[in-house]
């Protein structure tokens, strides 16, 4: 798989480049995220932000997300309910990232749910920033 000082040398303009340059399973899983973020948002448009796939939502950051070594990594974080939190615990590597590593299934259903709770985050920051123009 690609190291990192690789990844800062391409220069990638879609989430369809990004994915095709790692091994067919990896991509597999990377499509998968894709898919679930589209089936939850499918208004969210695709983007390249730091070099990785990027979705956004009304012109706002909604997720991004990128393949490593040994793992899938999902950023940001969103914030929920203290179960949610309990549930996400295992996978929370450091502000603002997630970690699914590749030697474990990826639990998609997980991934649904950090994708909607992130829609909500994005949509009350939209209506706050019109609530300050009022």
């Amino acid at each position: 798989m690609r190291a990192m000082a690789d990844m800062a040398k391409s220069e990638f303009k879609t989430i369809d480049e990004y994915i095709a340059t790692f091994p067919a399973g990896v991509q597999a899983i990377l499509e998968k995220i894709r898919r679930t973020v589209r089936e939850i948002v499918p208004e969210a448009t695709e983007s390249i932000s730091y070099q990785m796939p990027t979705f956004k939502l009304r012109g706002r950051g909604l997720l991004s997300f990128g393949a490593w070594k040994s793992h899938i990594g999902m950023y940001p974080v969103p914030s929920g309910a203290e179960a949610f939190n309990r549930e996400l615990a295992p996978y929370v590597k450091g502000k603002g990232t997630i970690q699914f590593q590749l030697s474990d299934p990826i639990p998609y259903d997980l991934v649904k749910k950090i994708v909607a709770l992130r829609v909500e985050d994005v949509s009350k920051k939209k209506q706050e920033t019109y609530g300050h123009r009022k």
